[in-house]
């Protein structure tokens, strides 16, 4: 029996309550405490639906995703609950970086100034290969197409780019390793026909392609390594699918939490604005100067 249901029986037998309790070593504010329902946080709930759903999200991306939906919440109670609930992702240990002379590279200030592409490889449950090639946008940080089939030759590559430039128009360049896809002949001469200038990055120096290698981490470690595809045709839709949740609903850290689609209608509107301000102040169409396109390429 314990010590308050002893104090309650000698109380009903007629024993004040300051004497039961002090017989029974009990504080009488410790017999009167009445325990309150613990109220739940409905956040929580809602943290272990999205982290189930999303199992490599850290807390910062999955409170970005609950501001989405309209939680007023802040980070730090995400955190709190994210340490509590014991969901922290196992950290990855840093490669050590060597220390050498950085060559000068050119950086994209608006979209479709500078596009990037690279492979990434994987495979079907019967052994075929699926060889994926990933172009991106290095500004918005959208991923424009993945193309996958088991051989894509550089005829691919090339209508690929013709396909996307149809719908985004032609970039200032294009960035990418020394692959022989790359280098071809025909599509250097597509390039020079456009007028596209190709950014190669030096043999061995794949974070020279920083934004394209990121981006390929992200489709391995979310996506690729968590799935098995039975064929190559639910690769491609399952991959496609992916892509769009990527462009349009996953919020991205360097952006500000905003998803590459939002971060390029918001530069759109931006870009716009200055636009009609220029308009308005008769410098929107600057006197015509020579114009020299500088075509990069290294290694």
């Amino acid at each position: 029996m314990e010590r308050r249901e002893a104090a309650a029986l000698m109380m009903r037998i007629g024993v004040s309550e300051r004497r039961s309790c002090g017989l029974l070593g009990l504080e009488r504010k410790s017999y009167r405490y009445e325990p309150r329902e613990r109220v739940r946080d409905p956040i929580v709930e809602k943290i272990k639906e999205l982290s189930l759903k999303y199992p490599r999200f850290g807390y910062r991306r999955i409170w970005a995703m609950l501001r989405r939906t309209g939680e007023a919440v802040n980070i730090k109670r995400v955190h709190r609950w994210w340490k509590k609930l014991k969901l922290q992702l196992a950290r990855k240990r840093p490669k050590r970086r060597r220390f050498e002379v950085v060559v000068p590279l050119p950086k994209a200030t608006r979209p479709n100034e500078i596009w990037t592409y690279d492979f990434v490889f994987d495979q079907v449950v019967s052994g075929r290969k699926l060889k994926m090639l990933n172009l991106v946008d290095e500004f918005t940080r959208e991923c424009l197409a993945i193309e996958i089939a088991s051989s894509i030759t550089s005829a691919k590559v090339r209508h690929m780019l013709e396909r996307v430039c149809r719908e985004r128009g032609f970039p200032a360049h294009i960035r990418s390793d020394n692959g022989s896809e790359f280098i071809a002949d025909a599509l250097k001469d597509w390039f020079a026909a456009n007028g596209i200038a190709p950014v190669y990055t030096e043999p061995g120096k794949p974070w020279q392609n920083g934004k394209c290698e990121s981006f390929n981490g992200k489709l391995r470690d979310e996506l690729l390594n968590r799935r098995w595809f039975s064929s190559m045709w639910e690769a491609r839709v399952v991959i496609e699918s992916w892509r769009k949740f990527y462009n349009n609903e996953r919020p991205h850290s360097s952006l500000g939490y905003r998803t590459p689609e939002e971060f390029r209608r918001e530069y759109d509107r931006k870009d716009q604005r200055k636009f009609r301000e220029s308009l308005a102040s008769g410098s929107a169409f600057p006197k015509l100067e020579s114009v020299k396109i500088l075509a990069f390429q290294l290694g």
